[in-house]
């Protein structure tokens, strides 16, 4: 293959990558280009036949379409139509390192544009980088990697649409998570609408692949938002909804048990927050005795005394609630000290401590 050949083969895959990732069919995407312009262009059914070509690699791309698919995809013609280089990639992210190998990413851009080509290794790729991205919210905060999870998320969602059988299976619970982690962002943000939208969404797709844990995790980030927004009777509602669901790790229902207890404090019914406190603590020994699941790493049983104490803070115990808040601060990484979810309980430490001199 010339090198002329094998960039017009690499801009074809990123134009295919770029439709499918919004959804789009090549006529869709002709109908697009045909609307881009006043002035007068073939007729849709001519462009259909550019759209193909082009994506196949088999031909350039002319300035004025070029113009066209930069104002449709919202993006910077340079960038889209780069060759060899290409424009920074959505799924290479800082710290990714060794997992993630170039021959891994020209798998998943042909996935992409070619979703026949989806296998068991673009599906473990995807994973990877899931992980990676859930790692940089704790260090980097959800405004720096909003843009970049949204897109990654509608691909995922987009691949599982058209995916059958044993690979279908494999990058359900992948694409639900990373719904979920799209909605989390958004939770952080204390953005309600769309984190509602796209956490009520997650739930769906958890169901849909039988993943309890995942599930669960979606319908308890609906109690964190519910928490931020000031909205006890909501975070109740949520977090029980999370314990309870089947298939949902003790790590996970002892974080819901003790965060419904906070908000049940927060209305004054101090009983029913005392008695939750009580089914979380019967929790603690089985929650120990395995690993949290992948999908909520951070529930560590250090992590746990983080809740215990805003949920005692909320019952007027100011002094025990600031020694376990401390203890559970003290144990987090590097990475999560400074995470923006952090900040709540570094915020509750001072009160705490402020309350208790």
């Amino acid at each position: 293959m010339t090198k002329n050949a094998h960039e017009l083969r690499i801009i074809g895959d990123r134009l295919a990558a770029e439709r499918c990732r919004r959804g789009w069919s090549k006529r869709e995407m002709a109908r697009r280009l045909f609307g881009a312009d006043p002035q007068p262009y073939p007729s849709a059914e001519t462009l259909l036949s550019y759209v193909k070509r082009w994506e196949a690699g088999k031909g350039g791309v002319s300035k004025r379409y070029r113009v066209a698919y930069a104002t449709v995809f919202g993006m910077d013609r340079d960038d889209l139509f780069a060759g060899e280089g290409g424009p920074p990639s959505v799924w290479r992210l800082p710290g990714i390192g060794e997992d993630f190998t170039p021959d891994d990413e020209e798998r998943l851009n042909l996935a992409i544009a070619r979703p026949a080509r989806l296998d068991l290794a673009v599906v473990e790729s995807l994973a990877t980088i899931l992980a990676a991205q859930r790692r940089l919210d704790d260090s980097l905060g959800p405004t720096a990697i909003l843009s970049a999870t949204a897109t990654q998320a509608a691909t995922a969602t987009q691949l599982l649409s058209e995916a059958r059988g044993a690979i279908r299976a494999a990058l359900a619970p992948v694409a639900a998570e990373w719904v979920q982690f799209h909605g989390w962002l958004y939770a952080e943000m204390n953005d309600g609408a769309p984190a509602m939208r796209l956490l009520t969404e997650a739930e769906e797709m958890a169901d849909d692949a039988k993943d309890g844990t995942l599930a669960a995790q979606a319908a308890n980030f609906k109690g964190y938002l519910s928490r931020h927004q000031k909205r006890p009777r909501g975070a109740i509602r949520h977090f029980m909804i999370a314990y309870h669901t089947p298939g949902a790790h003790p790590a996970q229902r002892l974080g819901d048990a003790v965060q419904a207890a906070q908000a049940h404090a927060m209305l004054g019914d101090h009983a029913t927050a005392r008695e939750l406190l009580d089914e979380a603590a019967a929790l603690t020994d089985r929650a120990a005795r395995a690993l949290p699941p992948g999908t909520a790493y951070w529930l560590t049983p250090d992590y746990h005394h983080l809740n215990f104490g805003i949920a005692l803070l909320a019952l007027g115990e100011p002094t025990a609630a600031a020694e376990r808040i401390a203890a559970g601060l003290s144990t987090l990484p590097p990475d999560q000290q400074d995470s923006e979810w952090a900040q709540e309980y570094h915020e509750a430490l001072t009160q705490a401590r402020g309350l208790s001199s």
